[in-house]
């Protein structure tokens, strides 16, 4: 094992041990209940069994078959989930054909950022993470299951269904994943025409072309966002089958698949036992060797909370400095994730972890124990049957994914920040070596529309650190900044020297702009950004984890408009935004919230 990696996980589990402890008593002794059904009263268990078959009411009035339940943010909206609607039947067979029940224990909200991007249904995003886990625990609740099988992709919702599945972790609990659609447009074409759009140099016809034919069947959009961060991270960290995450949809892989799922719940480790420190720094470990997603650094700060453990930030980036960057997918990269999966994907990048010490091997996952079975490939026999089989080695495209000796980068993707301007994290992965120290005049905005107009008006023709604050979570629920991207992207490649400072979020969007996000204590809780006026010069250094002004912030007041809190649901969420706690701690309503305003010091 790696040093660091030891040494890391080592004060993660010494830091957690009083609440790890606590936690693994608890599902413990919930486990030891038995099966939680038997002790219902008859009309209660009637009621739970009464739109069931015959022969599955006579199962489930005894103890001998397990029930299984499905939890499903099924909507064919998303294309994403699209996939899902078929499921339920076919793990309810599945289930039945391995000796036990399923029933469909009921569905969470998925939203797409995608859609939501610019809009005031953005502003709901994140907390919808943490409403998807209340949804799932209400669907977990009847004390009716022995199993569960989570069905989930995008954004929010797989880091939900996780946190809502701990909070059953006695329950053995496997999730299934719908896979990519196949690859569209080009992603660096798409990103071509979005900057020319911005430019006003191509049309809405044009870009809208150009979007249709990158987004453009079911399955999961191809670039590497958050959700395809999210099936990276569950299946290194053990919660999916070995190499079911980037299978297409509709293919007889995938819906093999996915039967085989229902079969192995009945016999999976329960997932609060599965989740322990070195399986979040198994999965905090492979988001860094590809450069995922840093709306990470809270979904996966906010899952290990659930199963008791204490994740840092801190720990994000000593873990960065010793990881290598063995994946190049975009915006990290031209290649999208099906290009990632032909070069060898999953049992390729676990095997290159695993080799190095860069990942416990001695973990429970729900394929059975050791992380090894993770370097196995699945393949159908000629008669159709599901097996694994070792997958071959080597990258098959090297200049997609590389080996540990090869790498892309000595180090991870994401970088901590520190500072008179609080603590931010920066996806560095993309921004070229020469992008990564920016010192230049602050021009400070609360919308990020008012910036998009400013650059519009050709305003921003000059070298500077764009401040974009007031959008953390208890101002307007931490909004993805994604539209700024190609007007600062044009900026960039006029030859201008600049940067984006924000306490909201830009999550796998983040690009070859250097982005320090998520800044913290936020400007609405009287952090420092509150306090920023134009033309205060900013230095964004992520070389050194800097981020720093040349003014002294604490003889100023800060500014707070006045926030739009109606409309599009948003007055249904005062109290998340009244509660929501820090981006370093999970940025969850789960956990204690912080004062009103902060004194900076």
């Amino acid at each position: 094992m790696h040093p660091v990696i030891a040494e890391v996980t080592a004060r993660i589990a010494a830091r957690s041990a009083e609440r790890r402890g606590a936690y693994v008593q608890r599902i413990r002794a919930a486990a030891a209940e038995g099966p939680a059904r038997g002790a219902l009263g008859c009309a209660n268990l009637a009621h739970g069994f009464a739109a069931c078959g015959p022969d599955e009411k006579l199962h489930l009035m005894g103890a001998e078959r397990r029930n299984v339940a499905i939890v499903s943010a099924y909507n064919d909206m998303l294309s994403a989930h699209q996939p899902l609607e078929r499921y339920p039947a076919i793990l309810k067979k599945a289930v039945l054909q391995a000796g036990g029940v399923a029933q469909f224990a009921g569905g969470v909200p998925a939203m797409c950022d995608g859609i939501t991007q610019g809009r005031a249904g953005m502003e709901l995003s994140l907390f919808s993470r943490d409403v998807v886990a209340m949804s799932t625990a209400v669907a977990l609740s009847h004390d009716m299951f022995d199993a569960a099988l989570m069905l989930g992709v995008c954004d929010k919702i797989v880091p939900g269904l996780l946190i809502g599945a701990l909070s059953f972790g006695q329950l053995p609990t496997i999730f299934v994943p719908a896979g990519p659609m196949p690859s569209g447009l080009p992603n660096t074409e798409k990103s071509r025409i979005r900057q020319l759009y911005a430019e006003g140099k191509v049309g809405r016809e044009e870009l809208l072309e150009a979007e249709s034919a990158s987004y453009h069947s079911a399955g999961t959009c191809t670039f590497y966002g958050t959700a395809n961060s999210n099936q990276l991270v569950l299946e290194a960290m053990g919660l999916h089958l070995p190499g079911a995450s980037f299978v297409n949809p509709g293919t007889p892989l995938r819906r093999a698949l996915t039967e085989h799922a229902g079969r192995a719940v009945l016999d999976a480790t329960p997932i609060g036992e599965i989740v322990d420190e070195r399986v979040v720094v198994n999965g905090v470990v492979a988001l860094l060797a590809t450069g995922g997603s840093t709306n990470h650094t809270m979904h996966l700060v906010a899952t290990a909370a659930a199963a008791g453990i204490t994740l840092t930030w801190d720990d994000f980036n000593d873990l960065s400095a010793h990881v290598p960057l063995l994946a190049r997918v975009y915006p990290n990269g031209a290649a999208d994730i099906n290009h990632f999966q032909q070069a060898g994907g999953m049992p390729f990048l676990i095997g290159e972890l695993l080799d190095a010490g860069l990942m416990h091997p001695d973990v429970d996952t729900v394929a059975g124990h050791g992380l090894g079975r993770y370097r196995d490939e699945p393949f159908l026999h000629e008669d159709g049957t599901l097996d694994w089989r070792p997958a071959a080695r080597g990258s098959k495209n090297e200049s997609v994914l590389r080996p540990v000796a090869e790498a892309f980068a000595p180090d991870g993707g994401i970088r901590v920040l520190d500072g008179a301007l609080g603590r931010a994290v920066m996806k560095v992965s993309a921004v070229a070596p020469e992008h990564r120290v920016v010192t230049a005049p602050a021009r400070v905005f609360d919308d990020q529309l008012d910036f998009l107009a400013a650059f519009d008006r050709d305003e921003l023709n000059h070298d500077f650190v764009a401040v974009i604050r007031h959008q953390g979570p208890r101002a307007n629920g931490m909004p993805e900044l994604h539209k700024l991207t190609p007007a600062l992207g044009v900026l960039m490649d006029r030859g201008h020297r600049v940067a984006l400072v924000t306490d909201g979020r830009m999550s796998g969007a983040s690009g070859k702009v250097p982005a320090a996000i998520h800044c913290t204590p936020e400007a609405a809780a009287g952090g420092p950004l509150a306090r920023v006026r134009d033309g205060d010069v900013i230095r964004v250094d992520a070389e050194a984890g800097r981020l720093d002004i040349d003014v002294d912030l604490n003889e100023r007041e800060p500014w707070f408009p006045e926030y739009a809190t109606h409309g599009t649901g948003r007055e249904l969420f005062a109290g998340f935004r009244e509660r929501v706690g820090r981006p370093d701690e999970g940025a969850s309503v789960f956990a204690p919230s912080l004062p009103p305003q902060v004194v900076i010091a």
